[in-house]
């Protein structure tokens, strides 16, 4: 028997839950793309994108995943030979990286492990020594999706300007716009990448650059870029079509707008606390269980956690024989340990991920909740009691 019948709940970091408004705004017929309501909702899109991503800067969509959005920052600023400095805490900080030496950028690579943020001392040594200033940007994820590890993106500000260095600041917030607290502008971002199917809750598809007047600058002096990646028609476009390098991904963006009306109603500082109190309140059931049993949380300090995803450790075979149980018998979709291990290596299996991003509510991550410690218990897992009402009361202080 089975208890997996009804909705399914998909708790990966991404894609995320959609909010039935997104559905129903993209439930339509095709629009016309050469004038209407397209065409006039499109250049609204702009400004609410500037507001989640407290900046005053220049927006440029894409029709990609977040690695176009990876590679489409990275062509407007990097020619050949120019150096990058990658600071590392996870898979995503090294995958764009690996974007940057397609290029044909010379990659400095500061790994900092799987389980703790980054070191803004160490980038600022790094930064120091760069005496010619080769370096051209340095490249930070603000939430890594693998590790859930949360990099503090203002403190690598202070070691750029510390160490009177010239490069452009780059973020990537894929995993955590619209959920971890961003502030482009306040922290000195020169760019930022972000993608639709996280915490902006629409289908993925769409992805966005975010970049200041610096950057820009620096785009002007590039002595040739991709057509299909520049994004100085895209951002100041003079034709629709330009907006999107071609056609229009029409259903996507009237997804986005359900979705960005959702955010500016509720206000993106409580966006920010509700995903703050639910992870929170994620972290005590699982503090709980791992008082009496394998279970760990990937990172140790709080303040460091993304709001958006929680990367735990449980031991192999354990978490891939979690995650079946609970997909299987209760219906809960929970996260592969991606980049955790290889996956030929028996230790991935030792790992999973639980997604809280988004559409996510008190209800909902109690369920998602549950429906693992019945999976603890069912396999015989070792872990701790009280998880649950640790859990009610985090969330009953709300």
């Amino acid at each position: 028997m089975s208890l997996s019948q009804g909705r399914p709940y998909l708790a990966i970091p991404g894609p995320s839950v959609m909010p039935d408004a997104v559905l129903r705004a993209m439930h339509r017929a095709s629009p016309n793309i050469y004038e209407g309501d397209l065409i006039d909702m499109t250049a609204g899109l702009i400004p609410d994108l500037q507001r989640v991503a407290r900046t005053k800067g220049h927006v440029a969509i894409y029709i990609a995943n977040g690695h176009g959005a990876w590679e489409a920052a990275l062509a407007n600023v990097i020619m050949p030979g120019d150096g990058v400095l990658v600071a590392a805490t996870g898979r995503f900080g090294h995958g764009w990286g690996d974007i940057a030496t397609g290029l044909g950028a010379e990659v400095e690579i500061l790994d900092f492990g799987k389980q703790t943020p980054l070191d803004p001392g160490r980038v600022e040594d790094a930064l120091r020594a760069d005496k010619a200033h080769k370096i051209k940007a340095v490249l930070v994820t603000h939430v890594d999706t693998s590790t859930s590890i949360l990099n503090d993106v203002a403190a690598v500000r202070t070691a750029l300007d510390a160490a009177r260095h010239p490069a452009l600041l780059m973020a990537d917030c894929i995993a955590s716009l619209a959920c971890d607290r961003f502030e482009m502008d306040a922290w000195g971002v020169d760019v930022m990448v972000a993608a639709s199917q996280k915490g902006l809750m629409t289908p993925p598809g769409l992805s966005f650059v975010f970049f200041g007047d610096k950057a820009a600058e620096v785009r002007a002096g590039m002595e040739r870029v991709s057509r299909y990646w520049d994004w100085r028609p895209r951002a100041q476009p003079e034709m629709f079509y330009q907006y999107f390098g071609g056609t229009a991904p029409t259903h996507h963006l009237f997804g986005l707008r359900a979705a960005l009306d959702m955010i500016h109603e509720e206000g993106i500082e409580a966006v920010w606390a509700r995903h703050d109190l639910l992870a929170q309140a994620i972290w005590a059931a699982c503090e709980a269980w791992g008082q009496d049993g394998p279970l760990q949380l990937n990172v140790d300090t709080p303040a460091c956690r993304s709001r958006a995803v929680t990367s735990l450790r449980i031991g192999a075979p354990h978490g891939s024989a979690l995650r079946k149980w609970v997909q299987d018998k209760a219906g809960v979709t929970l996260g592969i340990g991606l980049g955790m291990a290889e996956p030929g290596d028996p230790a991935w299996h030792g790992f999973f991920r639980m997604g809280h991003m988004g559409h996510v509510n008190a209800h909902m991550v109690l369920g998602m909740l549950g429906a693992v410690e019945a999976g603890l218990s069912a396999l015989e897992i070792p872990h701790g009691s009280g998880a649950l009402e640790a859990a009610t009361r985090v969330i009953a202080q709300a």
